[in-house]
């Protein structure tokens, strides 16, 4: 069975590009507005199966404008450029700062294949 991790601080910096978040075992991420916004959650982003997948440009300044907690399991992120529909759950943070690596060349690859940029 899996220990289910619980964050024990979400700050948000004060220029609101910076999500912070710290879990009770110890491991604590630094997210980018812009990583949180390109790999957000919601089926606007990850479509309902993992061929809809979209890449998202532009969002180099994106900024996160509100952080709302969802019951005691989530928060939603609502991002400068209108997008408030990802639920991130403590689970989905988890893996987002574990696979940071691997999910952030996987964005820049797709980019770039899309002659997309990061920039607006």
């Amino acid at each position: 069975m899996t220990k289910t991790i619980w964050p024990t601080e979400i700050r948000l910096s004060k220029d609101r590009r910076t999500l912070n978040v710290t879990f009770d075992d110890g491991h604590a991420h630094a997210f980018s507005a812009e990583y949180l916004r390109v790999e957000s959650p919601s089926a606007e982003v990850q479509g309902h199966a993992p061929s809809e997948r979209r890449t998202v440009g532009g969002k180099r300044d994106v900024r996160i404008l509100a952080v709302d907690p969802i019951g005691n399991y989530a928060v939603r992120l609502s991002f400068d450029d209108g997008h408030a529909t990802g639920i991130y759950g403590w689970d989905y943070f988890e893996a987002l700062g574990r696979d940071r690596d691997r999910l952030w060349a996987r964005y820049l690859d797709e980019l770039a294949a899309k002659g997309l940029r990061r920039e607006p």
